[in-house]
């Protein structure tokens, strides 16, 4: 499909910047323009600085400008696709900022602060499928309200029903808690595997994720993480067994937080887990 920001097709700009998707780092592009615009009209991001993390040669930022952002702050740690970036720079002056660095180790508030951003921005991204559920651990567990005003990312799409799974099913999880209690999320629409280049063993998905202004019950960040991990680490048992792992006291804990010991990680909800971490922290600080 022929480009309509007079920018050369991305095929052709893989080829003369010779790169190839590294499987390393999960790199899987997107050629086809209607997707990456379809990405970008369903992030609302017109009129607004965009962060995008991992956009490679550019098929998903030149969708971003050409729905209408002001300006995208791009986060690539391929120093190969840094060229062809910055031919998207060239084209549309003051539009693109390239940032060549580790998404995963990145301070966003200091980066989007000393690019001049006003906080909170969206956050759209094709994820590297490697990369991608660490990603958004980081953004949930970051300080609260985020700097983000929305993420629309695309993960595999095992990963997105992971993301907003509800209890009872074989997909809920610390993904699914961590989301939902600080956050609404929702599967907009499902990606062929031969949308990519080259194509992945996998469907994938494109994830909306809005923060709340409070999480939706009271808990602290790394007693949630706590009690979720070792509860989910052993899922297949009995909270009173999964749980002796963060602390010797099991009884006393599941009986303050009001959850049965027989109960396992998939019975209980969001606001269980966190009465929990609430539970878990009191007895830590005792």
């Amino acid at each position: 499909m022929t480009a309509d920001d007079g920018l050369p097709p991305l095929r052709d700009v893989l080829s003369a910047h010779g790169i190839l998707p590294r499987k390393s780092l999960g790199q899987n592009f997107i050629f086809d323009l209607n997707l990456t615009r379809r990405i970008a009209r369903e992030a609302g991001i017109a009129n607004a600085t965009v962060y995008e993390v991992g956009p490679g040669p550019g098929g998903l930022t030149r969708a971003l400008i050409s729905e209408g952002a002001s300006r995208v702050i791009a986060v690539e740690r391929d120093c190969r696709s840094i060229p062809a970036l910055r031919e998207i720079a060239v084209a549309r002056p003051g539009q693109l900022e390239i940032i060549e660095c580790d998404a995963l180790t990145v301070d966003e508030r200091q980066v989007l602060a000393t690019h001049g951003a006003d906080l909170p921005v969206p956050v759209v991204a094709n994820l590297p499928f490697n990369a991608g559920t660490l990603l958004l651990v980081k953004w949930l567990s970051s300080d609260w309200p985020p700097w983000w005003s929305s993420l629309t990312l695309m993960f595999q799409k095992e990963v997105a029903e992971r993301v907003c799974a509800k209890p009872r099913g074989a997909a809920y999880g610390r993904l699914a808690v961590l989301s939902q209690w600080r956050s609404t999320a929702r599967i907009l629409f499902s990606v062929s595997r031969h949308a990519f280049v080259p194509p992945p063993n996998v469907t994938a998905a494109v994830v909306r994720v809005e923060p709340l202004t409070a999480p939706r019950y009271p808990a602290e960040i790394g007693a949630l993480e706590r009690v979720t991990a070792a509860a989910f680490g052993q899922r297949r048992k009995m909270l009173r067994s999964s749980l002796k792992s963060v602390t010797p006291n099991v009884v006393e804990l599941l009986g303050a937080a009001g959850i049965p010991g027989d109960a396992r990680a998939e019975e209980l909800d969001i606001e269980q887990f966190c009465a929990l971490a609430r539970a878990y922290r009191a007895m830590r600080l005792d």
